[in-house]
This record gives C-alpha cells, structure tokens and sequence, in this order.
C-alpha cells in the first residue's frame, strides 16, 4: 500500500549550488562567490599545514570581502596562537599520549613553540575562568 506525504512548506531548491556570504549572511549562487585567504593567527586547516595561519573567506560581493579583509588586517597575528591550533590540531586528530619529540613530528614546530603554544592556551583559558587578572 502506498502512503502519501503531506509536503510541509516549500523544499528549497537544492539543483544550485549556493554560498553564504562571511559579512552579511546571504545566500547567492556559487559561482558568483568572492573569495580569498586572509592571515589569521587561529586559523588551522584540517589536513594541509601549509594553509595554517590563513583563513579562507567567502563574501557575496568584492565591498563584503574587502570589508572582512580589512577587520583582519587589524587583528594582530600572533604565533603563539598559530602554534597553540597547531599542537590542539595534533593531540586531537592523532593518537593520544604524544610525546614531545612525536608532537614535534606531527606539528613541525620545536619545543620551544610548543611549550609557548601551550603556555599562550594555557593562560587564554585562564583568563577565560577569571582566574588571571
């Protein structure tokens, strides 16, 4: 026996692509996306360490892209973020109990940047707990 569905409102049209704009929220067809990298400090890629440090941006028009390019450009770059996303990155995606030259490995950075990494979190989530002044 065959059932009927009640249709709950209009289905959207999913035969387009679409983007949403990073500024303002819009909805627009794929192919009329701007879009660019800005350096951002807590921006890490998933899989390819060399687009760490970069953000890629999606705006519905070239005064929206310039506009989230300028707010970036005013953002300092801090490394000791890049390399706290980085070590945050390694200990969640691999295998649990590095040490620190295997963290070294997977994180291309030297103790050093780890350990200051890990100082700058550190002191963020206490600062985050009102525990620092």
């Amino acid at each position: 026996m065959w059932k009927r569905r009640r249709r709950r409102g209009r289905q959207p049209d999913t035969s387009v692509p679409v983007e949403l704009c990073d500024l303002c929220a819009a909805v627009f067809p794929k192919d009329r996306a701007v879009r660019g990298y800005v350096r951002d400090s807590s921006a890490v890629h998933p899989e390819h360490d060399g687009d760490d440090g970069l953000r890629l941006v999606t705006a519905c028009g070239d005064d929206h892209f310039d506009t989230i390019a300028e707010g970036y450009r005013h953002r300092p770059f801090v490394s000791e973020e890049l390399w706290a996303a980085k070590v945050s990155r390694a200990l969640t995606t691999g295998p649990t109990g590095l040490t620190m030259q295997q963290l070294a490995w997977q994180t291309g950075l030297l103790e050093p940047q780890i350990r200051r990494g890990i100082a700058w979190h550190n002191q963020r989530m206490r600062q985050g707990q009102d525990l620092d002044p």
